[in-house]
């Protein structure tokens, strides 16, 4: 029973690490001195290099937890690693943010641990309703913290659509796992898989899968859709990442999307794999809207922060390209694609957050104009996480589109090479707005009344980081696209 028990912690050993890190925070931020806060930051930042830790010894110490609700496999492990990269950097360009803000609170890092350890239940669960409670941890957290400039009322609108919105999407996944649980009598994924089976088996051929499973499968898309910001549940995500803390906004844009899209195919790939001739179109339609829906509404954008945001909705879009071939292949191009897309995305918002001064007045992107000339290490900096966004070669993105379209071409099928051409259209369309803010930077007047501050040494560390990963992952893509191949694998070959 001890040997169970211990292995159990040590198959949660990310979450129980994020969570022990952040209560200390709390405890502690009252005794911490006012001009001391910042220590809280980095501590915080301790318990999530931690948490990698504890990730490498769950990785070692595969297999089921608390009786299969959790299962601790190289899948998981490999989400777990992209989203503690994303809480990391978004801590370290929150150290500043918050003292220049006069926001400096324990209750903020603590919060942004609690997220990290929803995101990794949802990483992980092996069961639906585990998967509920690791979504509630991540979602109660962040609808705190996007509401966390108190005194501003752009980010009290923002908490409240998100927490409104995020709300009824609860209330649809719900509702999906209900009737999951009618149809089949268990709310665990590989059940759920082996009862459809069965139901399919015994029926004989020319069988189909209930209609009530498959309306709980369309309620949980609704639920899940919501969190990885895909069409037409993208509707909150402009004012909530224009609202929120640009730290804030930057967990927002990567860690919640990288641990649904992990449940997602947990659910689609692993329980419903026999259903995949119905859910493709849900899925093939979601995809166009998506990259129609953020490429579009990217090109209107005179605020730098909601075009990354509308970015961050087309980039969803690319990702459904390779979850719709609905392979092995396609579920490891999804892993690599946010593997880099975190990188860049994150490493943007801490660019857009060092430049937006107190209180984020500088946020329009005519304010950029001739930053090259200013600080050209940062317009360098934030160039390549946009051409990296693009999709330009030696960039990450360039492998993760590259990957996610040849995932979808490799089936041969009619609908799935539509579905690239509409994406390889996208990307032209995208190029416009990424260009955009580059040209500014670099071939206009600088602005006479904007003098961006010192980069801050918690902002070199995580812009450093993010560069050296979307490099990294641009030019030597094979360490991370095998693990990921492994982990595809691990999941979809048991």
């Amino acid at each position: 029973m001890i040997h169970t028990q211990l292995l159990n912690l040590h198959r949660l050993a990310p979450e129980v690490l994020l969570c022990i890190f952040g209560i200390i925070v709390m405890v502690a931020d009252p005794f911490v001195g006012k001009a001391r806060k910042r220590v809280l930051g980095w501590v915080a930042f301790a318990g999530v290099l931690f948490a990698l830790a504890g990730t490498h010894v769950a990785y070692h110490v595969r297999g089921p937890a608390y009786d299969n609700l959790i299962n601790a496999d190289a899948f998981s492990a490999f989400v777990h690693v992209i989203v503690l990269v994303a809480a990391a950097l978004a801590i370290l360009g929150s150290i500043d943010y918050l003292e220049r803000d006069g926001l400096q609170r324990g209750e903020y890092y603590a919060l942004v641990l609690f997220a990290a350890a929803g995101m990794g239940i949802l990483a992980c669960a092996n069961e639906l309703v585990t998967a509920f409670v690791g979504l509630e941890m991540s979602s109660i957290s962040t609808y705190v913290l996007a509401g966390f400039r108190r005194r501003a009322e752009k980010s009290n609108e923002a908490a409240m659509k998100y927490f409104l919105l995020g709300s009824f999407a609860t209330a649809f996944f719900l509702y999906g796992i209900a009737m999951v649980y009618g149809s089949t009598g268990t709310t665990r994924i590989d059940a759920v898989r082996e009862a459809l089976e069965a139901g399919l088996a015994a029926s004989g051929p020319g069988s189909h899968i209930p209609a009530l499973a498959i309306l709980g499968l369309g309620l949980i898309f609704v639920g899940l859709g919501f969190k990885v910001v895909v069409s037409p549940f993208q509707v909150y995500a402009p004012d909530v990442y224009e609202g929120a803390p640009t730290p804030v906004t930057a967990l927002l844009a990567s860690g919640p999307k990288a641990a649904t899209f992990a449940l997602m195919i947990r659910v689609f790939f692993v329980a419903f794999g026999s259903a995949s001739h119905i859910w493709f179109w849900a899925i093939w339609v979601s995809a166009v809207l998506t990259m129609l829906v953020g490429n579009l509404g990217a090109l209107l954008q005179t605020n730098i922060k909601r075009m990354l945001a509308y970015s961050s909705i087309a980039h969803a879009g690319y990702i459904l390209v390779a979850f719709a071939a609905g392979t092995s292949v396609g579920a490891a191009a999804v892993l690599f694609y946010l593997a880099a897309y975190v990188l860049m995305k994150v490493g943007a918002f801490v660019v857009v957050t060092h430049l937006g001064q107190q209180d984020e007045k500088h946020v329009s992107i005519v304010e950029y104009s001739g930053l090259a000339q200013k600080q050209p290490v940062i317009a360098a900096v934030f160039s390549l996480f946009l051409l990296s966004l693009l999709g330009l070669p030696a960039t990450g993105g360039f492998f993760g589109k590259f990957f996610a379209f040849g995932a979808a071409l490799d089936v041969r099928e009619k609908w799935l090479v539509i579905l690239v051409i509409v994406a390889a259209i996208n990307s032209v369309i995208g190029a416009y707005y990424y260009l955009r803010v580059i040209i500014t930077m670099y071939f206009q007047a600088p602005s006479v009344d904007y003098a961006p501050s010192p980069v801050a040494p918690a902002v070199t560390a995580a812009l450093f980081l993010a560069a050296l990963g979307t490099l990294w992952l641009g030019i030597l893509p094979g360490h991370v696209l095998d693990f990921a191949r492994a982990a595809a694998e691990s999941l979809l070959q048991r």
